[in-house]
């Protein structure tokens, strides 16, 4: 049995409190009772080992030891406090370097201050510091779905900021690491990639590299896609991070490794920002189209944006009627191709004869192939299909496009038979969106284009498959009526820039009630229209065949940095016996 410790004499000052160094405190420790066998009493007389001693009462620790307990707990929970109350801020900050804010310098800082909170802390702190980074990060991000319900706003908060917990805990293992800034952008790479993926196909809203859109980072996405601008940005952060901390050390006397440190990694860290900045991006084009984008607009914003039947298809088609009079009298630039949004149909056009006349008269008016949108019969009584429909002036329909991911909880509904009794509201949704098995390359009058439907934009492979398969420019078709003027239509805006630049391809996008916008290779926004307007651009955009470096390597980069910061986590649990091993010797 291990020695009996003593409980500290009260010496009228403080201890500083062990587990500020990773320890327990002695002070926490339970006595344990004298051996029953050959224990001493102080009257001097000996028990003999066949007779059992009487359990001793540990005694009462001093009123001076008891209070000095108390106020150590209560510095530890303000410790607590005041640590979540800066995760908490740091990550409203980080939500406000995504649209419609724009201020992209938060997510350095942001990810800088996380880094900072977790350096040298326990895994259960740093874990829960990740969550309260996260959570209100995702809360402010997410808010635009308040329009379906707050709880689904506060659900799906919860949800993305559990990813968080071992990002936290993972930043606190490396932080003991040497080279600890590499380690923690590897592991965010981690984060974001097992958030993309799980649950249900995974969400990626959030990811570092869609706040960096027109940032010194955004071109990295053409040699590693957006997980590199990711890695980048928090490789940046965690440097300056580490920069801190040796200047902070400074503050009492001047040491040579700290001075150094300091530089160093100021200096790295400006040596991310300028290599980012010096990566060309693909401009060169090998031909044109001219595209005409139409906005149709609908009636009414939120969740029951449809109204009456041919409402919508109805706004498309008069738009389209006029863009052909305004051709014919030479306003605008005859189009090569039409773009229509997602659901711009709102009919099936091959169950409804009247959805298919009206779509027809307007294609014959413009006379050129249109990439109409509409909901169609899946392949059972339970399912219907998102599809973007190439619609000749002569042939009528032909090659089409099935959205390949639908949105959980939105086009469909997992687990329905069981979620349905406990959640009504998921009623709204009476046909669940059979998934697409191809990509969406499409001949598109002279263009061959890669057709991505509306949140397919936020997936690296989606997009990826399109360009690899042939796509020479690349399509959004979106419906964001449920969610204008929240902020949402913004950051899917982002996304296209990021997109434009990965793949050095242009990217159009036509939207129901906006934002329809053209955006060039190098992601800037040539054009963009306001939301719940009726509007046509026209614009030319540039073709492109090759691919770059982004294209090529798919998701290699990804799972690289990812692997390595799961094994750097691994590493530094390994080395940590060890180094109590040769603490101890």
């Amino acid at each position: 049995m291990a020695a009996t410790v003593p409980p500290r004499p009260d010496t009228g000052t403080e201890a500083t409190p062990s587990s500020a160094r990773g320890g327990v405190s002695p002070c926490l420790q339970q006595e344990e009772p004298p051996e029953a066998a050959g224990s001493c009493w102080r009257d001097g007389t000996t028990t003999e080992a066949s007779t059992p001693a009487p359990p001793l009462e540990p005694p009462a620790p001093p009123l001076g030891l008891r209070q000095g307990r108390l106020r150590r707990l209560v510095r530890a929970a303000r410790r607590d406090s005041l640590r979540s109350m800066l995760a908490a801020a740091s990550g409203l900050a980080l939500a406000a370097s995504f649209p419609p804010y724009d201020l992209w310098p938060l997510s350095l800082a942001a990810v800088a201050v996380l880094a900072l909170l977790t350096w040298h802390r326990t895994v259960r702190q740093a874990a829960w510091t990740g969550f309260a980074f996260a959570f209100p990060f995702f809360v402010w991000l997410l808010q635009w779905l308040h329009v379906v319900g707050w709880d689904a706003v506060v659900g799906l908060s919860v949800i993305e900021a559990v990813f968080f917990v071992p990002l936290g805990a993972g930043l606190a293992v490396t932080s003991r690491l040497p080279g600890r800034p590499l380690w923690g952008a590897c592991l965010w790479v981690a984060e974001e990639l097992i958030r993309d993926r799980v649950p249900f196909g995974g969400f990626p809203w959030g990811r570092l590299a869609f706040a960096n859109t027109g940032s010194p980072f955004t071109a990295l996405a053409a040699l590693g896609g957006a997980p590199l601008v990711t890695f980048a940005l928090a490789l940046t952060a965690g440097l300056l991070a580490t920069a801190a901390l040796c200047a902070v050390r400074l503050r009492g006397a001047v040491r040579a490794r700290d001075a150094v440190g300091t530089a160093v990694s100021l200096v790295l860290a400006a040596a991310v920002v300028a290599v980012g900045s010096a990566v060309p991006t693909a401009t060169k084009a090998d031909g044109s189209v001219q595209v005409a984008i139409v906005q149709g607009n609908v009636d009414r914003p939120g969740m029951h944006f449809l109204g009456r039947p041919m409402e919508i298809l109805g706004n498309h088609v008069q738009a389209t009627v006029q863009l052909a009079r305004e051709v014919k009298s030479g306003r605008v630039p005859r189009p090569d191709v039409v773009i229509w949004p997602e659901n711009s149909s709102d009919l099936d056009p091959f169950s409804y004869p009247q959805a298919y006349t009206a779509i027809s008269q307007a294609v014959q008016a413009i006379g050129v192939p249109v990439l109409i949108g509409a909901l169609v019969d899946g392949p059972d009584a339970d399912h219907v299909q998102n599809e973007g429909i190439v619609w000749s002036p002569t042939a009528g329909p032909g090659a089409e496009y099935t959205k390949q991911h639908p949105v959980p909880f939105g086009e469909y509904v997992p687990f329905r038979k069981e979620l349905t009794k406990v959640i009504s509201r998921l009623n709204e949704i009476p046909l669940d969106f059979y998934p697409g098995k191809h990509n969406g390359v499409l001949q598109l009058g002279p263009a061959r284009i890669g057709d991505v439907i509306c949140f397919e934009v936020a997936y690296d492979q989606i997009v990826r498959d399109t360009v690899n398969a042939g796509a020479r420019a690349i399509v959004v078709q979106t419906n964001n009526a449920t969610y204008g003027r929240t902020g949402q239509p913004e950051q899917q805006l982002a996304m296209y820039r990021l997109r434009a630049v990965e793949h050095g391809r242009a990217v159009v996008s036509a939207a129901t009630s906006g934002i329809s916008a053209v955006v060039a290779p190098d992601g800037t926004v040539k054009q963009q229209s306001e939301e719940f307007t009726r509007e046509v651009l026209s614009a030319r955009i540039p073709l492109r065949d090759s691919t770059t470096v982004a294209d090529r390597l798919g998701a290699l980069p990804e799972w690289t940095l990812a692997m390595v910061g799961v094994l750097s986590c691994a590493a530094a649990i390994g080395l940590g016996p060890r180094r109590r091993t040769e603490d101890k010797g």
